[in-house]
Formats: structure tokens, sequence, C-alpha cells
């Protein structure tokens, strides 16, 4: 396995909201041979059948809340579609720390490791800032990823046209955006050892190491180039090969892998200094975007207020194979939480993506995607997503979550 590594110091489908299909293993890991183009055939995790087993990480903040809100909603699928979600609470984050001292316990894991799907709400909080690294939310989250192999992260931004005077830039500027960034999960600086904060000749020195290896940039290269393939043909892949010796490698495999695998496939590249730049000067040049954790991380965050609320934009961590999670792009809100302020949407359009690559459960995901766009049309909004002058009707978490379910339930074409 090749390895280069750089130091740091201190440092469409029917709706709106659809993502990529799932990928099989032998597709991702076994390259073609030359010449030929790589056919990523849709798979998903787990074949279409009456009950399916459902792991929810309510999570922390207004997790809960949005939780609640989702399960009404889904309550009412299910009995308008005649299939079942077996769903199992499990703790992850702020919450399990404070219960069981480990923000992903083993028993979370393992019952997430035993469904069909995951559906996670969000983490976080103050109260936990200060505690060491190792018993943060946020390392729960990190040690789900690395143990259920969730490599890659599919992040829709999709201006839709009820919400569009949500976003802080000018109508013409966002009008007619649709980004999917396509995250790494599992390497870079996060995971990158050693990592640490020493003593140096009496002063204090942090430091991380950003490692990626061949095979990892090749998998999540070929997850791009077939997420591009199914959209408008167009990738960019963003590093910053000009000053790291990792986004050189970056670059040559990415190059190489979609110009032979996919060549219908335009590639572009751009460092990612310039990335974030033109997301906000001129958002509609991208359709695919390609990038390693850190960076995918801050970018996928800064495409998502293109829309103009993080409460609506979900997202997808998949793997070669077995549960995906599937999660709001948001945090967990604690300023808001038991306020009945929250946006459920993401949740539950994040539940849609569930019912679509892992359930095999296209038709119901699109029932919810309707409705979701359904209450929008109806003028109602929650606070994030309501403008000063406008004549919708500022709603809770509860009456938003109510109303989607009421469209679910009624059975007709939304």
């Amino acid at each position: 396995m090749k390895f280069i590594t750089a130091s740091l110091c201190l440092l469409g489908t029917t709706s709106a909201f659809t993502t990529p299909s799932r990928y099989a293993s032998s597709t991702l890991l076994s390259p073609p041979s030359a010449g030929t183009t790589t056919a990523v055939a849709p798979l998903a995790a787990v074949s279409k059948k009456d009950t399916y087993q459902i792991t929810l990480l309510p999570g922390d903040g207004i997790g809960p809340e949005i939780m609640t809100a989702t399960k009404q909603v889904l309550a009412s699928l299910q009995s308008r579609c005649g299939f079942t979600l077996e769903m199992t609470e499990a703790l992850i984050g702020g919450a399990a720390i404070d219960a069981v001292n480990d923000p992903f316990p083993d028993e979370s894991l393992q019952q997430c490791l035993k469904s069909d799907s995951v559906l996670l709400s969000c983490i976080g909080g103050y109260k936990w800032d200060s505690n060491p690294r190792e018993l943060r939310p946020e390392s729960g989250l990190l040690k789900m990823r690395k143990s259920m192999g969730l490599f890659a992260n599919l992040r829709p931004a999709k201006v839709l046209d009820q919400l569009i005077d949500a976003s802080t830039l000018k109508r013409e500027v966002v009008e007619g955006v649709d980004v999917m960034v396509v995250r790494e999960l599992t390497g870079d600086v996060y995971f990158g050892t050693p990592k640490g904060i020493d003593v140096v000749d009496g002063k204090r020195i942090g430091y991380n190491n950003m490692i990626y290896s061949e095979d990892e940039i090749v998998r999540i290269a070929r997850v791009a180039g077939d997420v591009a393939s199914k959209r408008g043909g167009k990738l960019c892949s963003v590093d910053k090969a000009n000053v790291l010796d990792v986004s050189q490698l970056w670059r040559d495999v990415t190059t190489d892998i979609i110009t032979k695998e996919f060549p219908d496939v335009e590639l572009s590249h751009m460092y990612v200094d310039n990335a974030a730049m033109q997301l906000i000067r001129w958002p509609k040049q991208f359709d695919t975007m390609v990038t390693g954790n850190i960076f995918g991380d801050i970018l996928s965050d800064e495409a998502s207020m293109l829309v103009g609320s993080l409460g609506m934009l979900p997202s997808a961590s998949i793997g070669e194979s077995g549960p995906g999670v599937f999660e709001p792009c948001h945090g967990s809100a604690p300023d808001i939480a038991g306020e009945d302020k929250a946006n459920p949407l993401a949740l539950i359009l994040s539940a849609a993506m569930m019912l679509r690559y892992d359930l095999d459960r296209a038709e119901e995901a699109d029932i919810l995607e309707r409705a979701v766009e359904a209450v929008l049309d109806q003028g109602l909004r929650t606070a994030d997503i309501k403008q000063e002058g406008d004549n919708c009707k500022l709603v809770g978490c509860i009456e938003m979550g109510k109303a989607v379910a009421d469209i679910v339930a009624a059975a007709v074409e939304v």
C-alpha cells in the first residue's frame, strides 16, 4: 500500500433530494482492464422485504425532538405502504457520555451493525467541550464511521424555488444551484498518526498527520465518478497540491481513475482556497465535487449554506457493504433544544435517503420527499427558513413534523 504524508502543526431522479446508489465492494475495489469503462451498478444494502431493523440515534440537543417528528412521519408511511420499520434507539454523543461515560459504546456499535440501516439526529453541545478529547461527542461520531467502514459522505445542496430567498446570496447567484459534495470520511488529518500535544524545549507543540493511501483515494474517486456520471457529467476534485505532497497523490490518483474508468465525466481540479471562494462567487459552475476529509468537512458546510439553512439538508455516509448512516447536515443547536423551534425536515429527508439507498424503497422515499416540498408549498416555515415580511406561517418542530406526517398519511399524490 502506497502512503504519502504531510505533517500539520497547530493547525435526476424524481426529487430534489436524491443521491447516488450504493456500491458493490467488487465494483469499488477491482479495477477494470486497461482501456475499459467501469460500470458501477446500483446495489441496495438490503433487498426489498416486509420488515426492516432500524437503529435510531437521537443524540444531543435538538436531536430527540427532530427524531420524534421523523418517527411520526415514518409511522404514517408504514401505515400507508404496508411495511414495518422495527426501530431501536441507541446511545451516541453527549447522551452516551452522560449515561455510560463513552461517546459511542460497544452496545451501540453492535446494534448499528446488526441493523438494516441507521438514522442519526445530531451530536454535541457546550457542556462537553471541556472534556478530554476521547470523551467528547465528536469522538463517538469518528469511532462510528471508522468501525462501520463508512468512507464516503454524500451531501446534496440544491436550492429549492420555495426557499430561494432564504439564502444570504443574491437570487441570480443561487437560482438553479444543484451541487453534490462527495467527501472522504476515514482518512486524512482526522485519523492520521502520530498526533498529539508534546512539550519540546519547555514549550508545547501540537501536531497531526495528513495521510492518504492510494487505495483510499481510488475508492472515493470511483464513488465520485459514478455520482458525476449520473448527474451533470462534471467532477471537480479539490486539493492543495501546490503545497501538500498528500494532495499531489490525491490529484494523480483521481486523474488516473476518472480518465480511465469514467471517460464521459469532465474532470477538473481546483485548490481548496479557490474552491471556497468560487462556491460563493458563482456556485452554478459546480455539479459534483470530491475532496478529502478535512477539506470536505469545510466545503460541504459552505455549500449547504447556499440553500439558506442547514435545517433543510440531508446526508448519507456509506461503505462498501453493511448499513449506511443517514443524518442531517446541521448540528445539535443546544441553544434552542427543548423549545420546539427546530426544523425536522433535514432528518425527514435523511430518512428518505435511507429508504432509497439502504432499504430499496424508492417509491416510499419519493412520497417523503414530495411531502416535504408540499408543506413548503403550503407556506409552513420553521424559524430558520422564515423570511421577514413573507406571508408564510411560522411553525415549530412538532407542527412541521405533523404536517408532513398528515400529507404522507393522506395517500394522495402531492
